[in-house]
């Protein structure tokens, strides 16, 4: 009796990859955006109805407000009927967070926008080449307000960075624990809410016992802005000495360095990507302030390349008299206000991308 095999099957081929559908447990990538765009032309149909309606133009906030809050309602119905309740709740909560996003760009990008669009009238080879010294109406420069704003500035640098370098190492490696340190810590916390106004009217006070009421000079200005700067630099230098792990220091203290050479060598060049920003956000912070300076430094329309003699004037009280003091044509007069506060910008976006790079070159190479 023979035996006939049954032939055997071939295994069935396997379903080849398809786009997930509406139906698979998950949103397709294009179910969000067509959600956003059908709440997008629900807020224009509702808004154009009432304009139409009042005969008033479209308002563009409202569009955008009631496209978000509808999105949001629309992304999470969805997904919770498809996708489940977790994911539903992920999806609301990265609307949120993206939208808030939105809403904080808004702002900067308006002041941006607004300051170039503005201030480029306002600029041009004499804004940068000549002072306002003997100018009445058009013409002049804002060269006499630049230069004192990088000596102030400048000099507020030099009297902040060696004081809260120095105080933050203190509270970080030799004042762990020790009274002083906590009440350095508190009047550090004090002096950061502290008004600009408050140190201007500390660097005039002090000043004035000893040269008499009425004294303007421009390192009283840079004092003022020393005593705001110093606070920013403690707790952002502190802040990065504290992310030095504590490995490296007994690594360095085991091979016989003494503490001092160990900050030197090992904890500051590990931190000095970090120290670097802070000093500058600290430098940008302070660049722009105008009350303190109308009382220390106060406005002249001359050049003043001396510190220690005369008023000298500043970008920010440049801009603060340009405005203030109209004259003929008042037009002149608006269009210096918008370059100035132009440069201004441009200085510390400058500041902060000169930040970025000494941190980027400076910062510790961790590589075999």
């Amino acid at each position: 009796m023979t035996l006939t095999s049954t032939p055997t099957q071939s295994p069935a081929p396997t379903p080849t990859s398809q786009a997930p559908r509406i139906t698979a447990g998950r949103l397709p990538t294009w179910v969000p955006w067509a959600l956003l765009g059908a709440s997008a032309l629900l807020s224009l149909l509702i808004f154009g109805i009432l304009a139409v309606a009042d005969g008033s133009g479209i308002n563009i906030a409202g569009v955008l407000v009631v496209t978000a809050l509808a999105y949001l309602v629309l992304i999470t119905i969805v997904s919770s009927m498809i996708e489940g309740r977790r994911k539903a709740v992920d999806r609301l909560v990265t609307g949120v967070v993206s939208t808030a996003f939105a809403i904080a760009m808004v702002p900067l990008i308006s002041l941006g926008v607004t300051a170039i669009t503005n201030g480029v009238a306002g600029l041009s080879a004499a804004f940068f080449t000549e002072s306002m010294r003997n100018v009445v109406g058009e013409g002049g420069g804002a060269l006499h307000a630049i230069i004192g704003t990088v000596l102030v500035t400048l000099a507020a640098a030099i009297i902040s960075i060696p004081i809260g370098l120095f105080t933050a190492i203190y509270l970080v490696e030799y004042g762990a624990g020790k009274r002083l340190a906590q009440g350095i810590t508190f009047l550090v916390d004090v002096m950061t809410g502290i008004p600009s106004i408050v140190a201007g009217l500390f660097a005039y006070a002090l000043f004035a016992l000893f040269l008499g009421p009425g004294i303007r000079l421009g390192i009283m200005g840079a004092i003022a802005l020393s005593v705001l700067m110093i606070p920013v630099v403690v707790r952002s230098s502190e802040e990065m000495l504290r992310l030095v792990p504590n490995e490296l220091r007994e690594a360095a203290y085991a091979l016989g360095v003494p503490k001092w050479l160990t900050i030197v060598k090992v904890v500051l060049p590990t931190s000095i990507a970090g120290i670097t920003t802070g000093i500058m956000l600290s430098i940008a912070r302070v660049i722009g302030e105008t009350a303190p300076l109308l009382i220390t430094a106060g406005f002249t329309t001359s050049m003043n390349y001396n510190l220690f003699e005369g008023r000298m004037m500043t970008l920010p009280v440049f801009t603060y008299t340009q405005f203030i003091n109209q004259g003929i044509p008042a037009e002149a007069y608006i269009n210096r206000a918008w370059a100035a506060a132009l440069v201004l910008i441009a200085l510390v976006m400058a500041l902060n991308i000169l930040a970025r790079l000494i941190a980027r070159i400076f910062a510790p190479k961790f590589g075999r």
